[in-house]
């Protein structure tokens, strides 16, 4: 089985403006090459058919570089002619897709994930969405999440002084399904509208991966960034 892939790359970069202004976020330079390379490179491209970009800002920089097809995988672009939100981006990019099951992944955010795995969960669990968990020292800066089983029970807020917890990696399966369960508008937040929305009907699964997850969006974190791929 073949699976879609969307990759999440319309990002402004505003808290990375004093290192990256001309170019989107995943395109910051990260140990010679474009972050974004990180990211394509460590697909399981045997399982792909297609990898689709959600992309707005800047986008013609990305088209520039990657053209049609990365390693023999075709590309598409899905545009967001404004600011969409994560749910209205994931929304657009998903009418291009013809996978049964679609591989949903953040362009500023890396996380090694066994796709195999996850998928078998996935499969195993009749999920709607499976979502890959990191369990973190201090994760201060983020939501964390409940999982019973491999059951998704609650997203909880943010909240300073837990010393672990598991957060959302912003890797997802999604099965074709997902389209009619998601909201009829153009512009939305996947993890309110979709997530939290649909957290209590029991579709929503995790799989914690141990594999290294950075998130460039922080200046520190990009700068580590540099030392981890070079």
């Amino acid at each position: 089985m073949k699976l879609d892939v969307i990759i999440l790359a319309g990002g402004l970069g505003t808290r990375l403006a004093s290192v990256v202004s001309d170019v989107p976020k995943p395109m910051a330079p990260v140990a010679g090459q474009p972050f974004l390379e990180q990211i394509l490179k460590h697909l399981p491209k045997d399982h792909i058919r297609k990898i689709i970009l959600a992309v707005g800002y800047k986008y013609e920089k990305i088209e520039e570089h990657y053209g049609k097809s990365y390693l023999g995988i075709p590309l598409e672009y899905s545009i967001e002619k404004e600011p969409l939100g994560t749910g209205g981006g994931i929304g657009l990019a998903l009418a291009k897709t013809t996978a049964d099951q679609i591989l949903i992944l953040n362009g500023d955010t890396y996380f090694d994930v066994n796709i195999e795995e996850m998928l078998q969960i996935h499969n195993d669990t009749n999920a709607l969405l499976t979502l890959a968990l990191k369990q973190i020292a201090s994760p201060d800066r983020y939501g964390t999440v409940l999982l019973q089983d491999h059951s998704i029970v609650r997203f909880q807020e943010k909240q300073e002084g837990l010393s672990t917890g598991l957060i959302n990696g912003g890797v997802y399966l999604a099965s074709k399904s997902l389209v009619v369960h998601l909201p009829q508008k153009d512009k939305y937040s996947f993890e309110t509208a979709v997530l939290e929305a649909k957290v209590s009907t029991g579709l929503l699964k995790g799989y914690i991966s141990q594999g290294l997850f950075i998130d460039i969006g922080i200046p520190q974190d990009y700068e580590r960034a540099q030392t981890i791929f070079a």
